[in-house]
């Protein structure tokens, strides 16, 4: 889509965030609020400026710490890279919000080698997946040495990739060879970070890998296969991604607690990393579905806000709202409504949770240090930033 005019409100937050992103990160930007969204395939834009880099500065002036987007092959837009690498270091899009002073990045990374693992991972495709995420982790860690950031590099829902739907017809495409050539493929790209990170002097910068998983509750509930039960107790992966609809479109605290738990205990342990290793990934309210109203703006918040209080209750690091603007259109080319912004500029009441958490959080964080002449503990925010929430109500 064409840039439209932009909006008064979108013009100054963009004006602002200039001044924001050139500044060195403080302890105050680098701590995580745990709230996030992300900017993947939106339909549409306000400035001349590249969508991403667009999208990017609008959550960095939102107030958030973390961003997630999208770090993969597009031939037609990126004809001169051959690899992750190039894609991170000379695409100037990606590198100038890899460069924006966020403390965490959550990367859909796939190589450019165009590996496949569905009928079984070869070893030449498995050499190729290592070196090419090898590469980039090495990057990573080079180019952000000392700057607080971390990385986290992962991939889109794997039960899609792995069985599609949630059919029992789907069970059968769980075959052997497929499962295996998953646990083959996470437990490349786990090697290929942990030995980057070995032989790679840096220091404070960090990188993790992470699988992401979206239907976790037909194993947990029917004990029929997903990536949950048969691929992720056997993978070292650092953490897991949850692309929570089939808990969330409905959302009861307490189910979403229970899936959150379920997907934890199929993880195998890893003494270096404190807290839960368990993220929701993904979330969201469509505005209209098949033509129809489907939640009014109103109950996108209220239900969001039901999501994000049960995720912090339970300790998840992340909880990535679906998203800054909206990615999907009905059969008819009008919008579904899966965002923060409006495809007129207009900013929703899910925004100014987020907007309004991020203004009280910053506040709790600079007013702690200047207490105690440091950050609080990830503890003591979590329990204020769900007491927060319970206010709203």
């Amino acid at each position: 889509m064409s840039p439209c005019r932009c909006k008064p409100l979108v013009s100054l937050l963009l004006l602002l965030v200039a001044g924001i992103a050139a500044a060195e990160p403080s302890p105050v930007d680098l701590f995580n609020y745990i709230l996030g969204t992300q900017a993947i395939g939106g339909k549409y834009h306000f400035t001349q400026q590249d969508p991403l880099v667009e999208s990017a500065e609008v959550i960095l002036a939102m107030g958030a710490s973390c961003m997630k987007f999208d770090l993969r092959p597009k031939p037609k837009e990126y004809p001169g890279l051959h690899s992750l690498v190039e894609l991170a270091r000379d695409e100037p899009a990606h590198r100038r919000v890899l460069d924006m002073p966020f403390a965490n990045f959550q990367l859909w990374a796939e190589p450019f080698a165009n590996t496949s693992w569905k009928n079984g991972l070869s070893k030449a495709h498995a050499d190729l997946e290592y070196q090419e995420m090898y590469a980039l982790v090495v990057h990573l860690l080079k180019t952000y040495s000392g700057t607080g950031k971390t990385f986290y590099l992962g991939h889109w829902e794997g039960d899609n990739l792995l069985r599609g739907s949630i059919s029992k017809e789907s069970d059968a495409k769980m075959t052997p060879e497929k499962v295996q050539g998953m646990i083959d493929w996470l437990t490349t790209r786990q090697r290929a970070v942990d030995d980057a990170k070995r032989n790679t002097p840096h220091q404070n910068v960090q990188v993790w890998h992470y699988t992401e998983l979206n239907h976790p509750t037909i194993s947990m509930r029917e004990s029929r296969p997903t990536l949950v039960n048969q691929v992720l107790p056997m993978v070292p992966v650092d953490f897991v991604s949850y692309s929570a609809y089939d808990v969330t479109n409905v959302p009861k605290p307490e189910e979403i607690k229970e899936a959150l738990s379920y997907i934890e205990s199929q993880l195998k342990p890893k003494p270096g990393i404190p807290g839960r290793r368990v993220f929701i990934g993904e979330y969201g309210y469509s505005v209209f579905h098949n033509g129809r109203p489907h939640h009014s703006p109103q109950e996108q918040d209220r239900l969001s806000r039901v999501t994000i209080q049960a995720a912090l209750e339970w300790g998840c690091p992340f909880i990535l709202y679906w998203e800054l603007y909206n990615n999907e259109l009905e059969p008819d080319g009008h919008q579904r409504g899966f965002w923060m912004i409006d495809d007129k500029g207009l900013k929703q009441p899910v925004y100014e949770t987020h907007r309004l958490y991020y203004q009280w959080a910053r506040r709790y964080v600079a007013d702690s240090m200047a207490r105690t002449q440091k950050p609080p503990s990830e503890a003591e925010f979590r329990q204020a930033a769900v007491e927060y929430f319970k206010s709203l109500r």
